[in-house]
């Protein structure tokens, strides 16, 4: 299978466990994705290059918070959310069913406001404690960066946290 690979594309996603009053959301994805359909995710989306190409770039041929940018706009689509600071938590890679590759960048930030509105990529959510997040069908490593999110705001090492195999 490696032979055969494009070593260097990439589909680049962003997500974000959105906080508030010590409760994280979790949405349940669609039935008719091709990644993880049914599983209980954190809100984010794909960055595509139609994402930044039409706006005014920032310096010639640059585009600054371009991710940063995306993840906002996604959060708003999907949840109907306003974050309020982004804050990096982790990377991961990770090969979808479909062969697509991907590179995740997986953030972390408060609720600024809004009510939630879900799009037809997610047929449910919830609002859930770490202890809560346990008892949902997540995908592999949310519950893990979820846990690390909960350490760091209750000013813990969220080093500590062991991904499952």
């Amino acid at each position: 299978m490696a032979a055969d690979i494009n070593k260097e594309l990439h589909r680049i996603v962003t997500t974000a466990i959105i906080h508030k009053d010590g409760k994280y959301l979790i949405t349940r994805r669609s039935l008719n994705k091709v990644a993880f359909p049914g599983k209980w995710t954190v809100p984010g989306g794909g960055l595509s290059v139609d994402d930044y190409i039409n706006t005014p770039p920032t310096a010639p041929n640059i585009w600054y918070f371009a991710l940063e940018n995306v993840l906002r706009r996604e959060i708003a689509e999907e949840v109907g959310l306003e974050i309020g600071k982004i804050s990096y938590l982790l990377d991961l890679v990770l090969i979808r069913p479909d062969g697509v590759k991907a590179l995740i960048l997986s953030f972390y930030a408060p609720w600024k406001g809004g009510e939630i509105k879900l799009n037809d990529e997610s047929i449910a959510h919830a609002w859930v404690s770490f202890e809560e997040a346990k008892k949902y069908d997540l995908i592999g490593g949310i519950l893990e960066e979820i846990e690390m999110v909960d350490k760091i705001l209750k000013g813990e090492d969220p080093g500590t946290v062991k991904f499952n195999k």
